[in-house]
């Protein structure tokens, strides 16, 4: 792989030069926007589906759901969606449409239908155990496989090096700030969930856990933050260390048409949804967006300890980013050996970058310029001013 090699390259001598009070761009812009140009993206799922599927998915007109229904659509599966049909009525043709609430626990019109397949998209909701103990509980004679959407945030405990999908789960006893009575947290339950899909279908359960899942149509603006903050260039504001610092995360392209994939093979078991599979460092990552964009730019790497001292959060100011800190030395170091046996692709990250801002492209002005998260522009530039005030305080 003799781009990657060339990457690692200009990204080592990026970080010497930063070291130096270089600019990181001398020699380095025109390397990473070479590679951004020739990367071929990584292939999608190839031939034809092993076989064709009656596929249910619960939910399908959110974030993710369009794109599995859409692939599905594609292959030639039977598709049934099943939600309160609110959000988007009508949105796929060719594809059955049944109306219910699992909030209020009406799922008649799921009962007596068969699927080969089932995927549960559920929300990000702390009633998620319930959700999924009764649809998966009401379908456990009705199909085949239930494949559960679950979420990296499962975890109580990723230090280890790689990391795996064996790790520790959070358990009510577990979960940091969780008492009795109160409303679940995500991670937990998304755990609990997780935990009603074996009980119902055992052996027959697939749960795919993903990372941040990024790309076009993804409202959150957590990964969509960098390439719209890069586009705009000038001196950016890159955090951490850009070696050591690691990012792992799903195009949901990737994802949605791999889940799909995973219901054709009858594949089951627990796998995590992220990638690449060996990672990025966070230099790959914020230059890999650049080679996509063209307003000229420069780079202030930045500790996370004076990032902190100035309330600039991981995941919050600084989306994505996620340092190896006690406990969380495994967040972006998964082994995938066991997902890319199972079919996970990546596409390129100059593929996901140029989707998103041609997605964000596409939204109305006023929503382009109220992104909903990272820092604003202002905050950016005071934290800027106030390293760069600290770098010449300590050259004195």
């Amino acid at each position: 792989m003799p781009d990657r090699r060339e990457f690692l390259k200009a990204s080592s001598l990026a970080g010497g030069a930063l070291a130096l009070g270089v600019s990181p761009l001398a020699g380095l812009e025109g390397a990473g926007r070479e590679i951004g140009r020739t990367a071929a993206p990584a292939p999608r799922g190839t031939g034809s589906p092993t076989r064709r599927i009656r596929l249910l998915i619960l939910g399908g007109t959110g974030f993710i759901g369009p794109y599995q229904v859409r692939y599905a659509v594609e292959r030639g599966h039977e598709v049934t969606i099943f939600n309160r049909g609110r959000s988007a009525p009508g949105l796929f043709e060719g594809v059955e449409e049944l109306t219910g609430d699992r909030a209020a626990g009406e799922l008649d019109a799921l009962r007596g239908r068969r699927w080969d397949a089932v995927i549960d998209n559920s929300a990000s909701r702390s009633d998620a155990p319930d959700w999924v103990r009764d649809s998966a509980g009401l379908l456990r004679d009705q199909a085949d496989q239930y494949l559960f959407i679950s979420t990296r945030s499962v975890f109580r405990d990723l230090s280890a090096v790689p990391a795996t999908v064996d790790a520790p789960l959070l358990t009510p006893e577990t979960t940091p700030g969780w008492s009795e009575g109160r409303p679940y947290t995500y991670g937990l339950a998304k755990a609990l969930a997780e935990g009603e899909a074996l009980r119902a279908f055992g052996e027959r359960t697939t749960i795919v856990r993903p990372g941040l899942i990024v790309g076009p149509d993804d409202d959150t603006d957590r990964f969509t933050y960098w390439p719209v903050r890069i586009e705009r260039g000038g001196e950016i504001l890159a955090p951490g260390d850009p070696e050591n610092d690691r990012i792992q995360v799903i195009d949901v392209r990737d994802l949605c048409e791999w889940v799909v994939r995973l219901c054709e093979d009858r594949v089951h078991g627990t796998f995590m949804g992220v990638g690449p599979e060996n990672g990025r460092s966070m230099a790959e990552f914020l230059y890999g967006i650049a080679a996509v964009t063209r307003n000229p730019l420069s780079w202030s790497w930045v500790p996370r300890e004076f990032l902190a001292e100035q309330g600039f959060r991981p995941y919050q100011e600084m989306p994505v980013w996620r340092p190896p800190t006690p406990g969380f030395e495994g967040f972006a170091r998964f082994d995938l050996s066991r997902e890319v046996a199972a079919g996970l692709t990546f596409r390129s990250l100059a593929d996901t970058t140029a989707a998103t801002l041609e997605y964000h492209h596409s939204r109305p002005p006023e929503r382009r310029a109220s992104l909903r998260a990272g820092a604003s522009a202002e905050r950016e530039a005071a934290v800027l001013a106030a390293w760069h005030a600290h770098l010449r305080s300590a050259a004195r």
